[in-house]
């Protein structure tokens, strides 16, 4: 890797932080938020000793597959996705399902700096899931498991997870591009949560630097051509740290559904699911 750290760790910090004020209601609604929802549960789990140590994963995946969408998001449909996957890699021990928990818990307001990586690894499974979801109903493609819902075995395993983080990190920092610039005080804002996190001043300055860099979204789509399951994690991802609530905004998301040639019916189903 270019830098030694851990990218998914900084992509937890960062969405900690709250690219946009909408972010976190993004993320709840395709959690299933509301009241006895999967995003409750989920939390609740997650703080509780009944998922702590070897029953997690046991516990976690029965919650999951039993829950209920109570936002209207993917929601119960994760345990769905979880199940199917669940099949496809030989058991949900191989499954990365821990970083729900702490997603979960994060945005119900727990959480700290030491469930950076855990965070990170969350957002990766949920975007995976509802890449899978999205392109399964509308018969874009038959999905793979995505790999952000594989736990990783090897070091292999490990440096792929880290290169698919860093390019969804890329990508949401550059759909925050999208309205001209970001702003001074969003970054000032950003930097004070990673400094927060303990993340150090190397690690900072990858991120400064993605942020000044000038729009690079034809060098993403170069990078995901090919696979529509990437596609649909990489538009996911941008929706999660854009308001849409200017023009420019709206252009970007359009293009970039365009060049990552993903049909109207997925990027409807993936909107749906971030509660647009």
């Amino acid at each position: 890797m270019e830098y030694a750290m851990s990218i998914t760790e900084l992509l937890g910090s960062m969405i900690q932080s709250g690219m946009t004020a909408s972010s976190g209601d993004r993320l709840k609604n395709a959690l299933g938020g509301g009241s006895g929802g999967l995003l409750e549960n989920l939390s609740s789990l997650f703080g509780s000793s009944a998922g702590a140590g070897g029953n997690m994963l046991e516990t976690l995946s029965s919650k999951l597959g039993g829950a209920s969408s109570g936002g209207g998001g993917l929601g119960g449909l994760l345990g769905s996705v979880l199940g199917e996957a669940e099949q496809a890699v030989g058991g949900k021990e191989n499954l990365a399902l821990g970083g729900l928990g702490a997603l979960a818990g994060a945005l119900m307001g727990g959480g700290g700096k030491s469930i950076g990586g855990a965070l990170g690894g969350g957002v990766l499974a949920l975007l995976g899931a509802m890449a899978y979801q999205a392109l399964k109903d509308t018969g874009a493609e038959k999905p793979s498991v995505p790999v952000g819902l594989t736990q990783p075995k090897t070091e292999s395993d490990r440096q792929i997870l880290e290169e698919h983080a860093k390019l969804i990190l890329r990508a949401m920092i550059n759909a925050a591009k999208a309205d001209g610039q970001i702003d001074q005080s969003e970054v000032q804002r950003i930097k004070g949560k990673l400094e927060e996190d303990g993340i150090s001043a190397h690690e900072q300055q990858f991120i400064m630097m993605e942020m000044q860099k000038p729009m690079e979204t034809e060098q993403l789509i170069a990078a995901v051509r090919g696979s529509q399951q990437v596609s649909a994690q990489l538009y996911a991802a941008s929706l999660l740290a854009i308001e849409v609530d200017t023009p420019a905004e709206q252009q970007y998301l359009d293009q970039l559904a365009t060049g990552l040639g993903l049909t109207p019916e997925v990027t409807r189903q993936l909107r749906g699911f971030a509660g647009f």
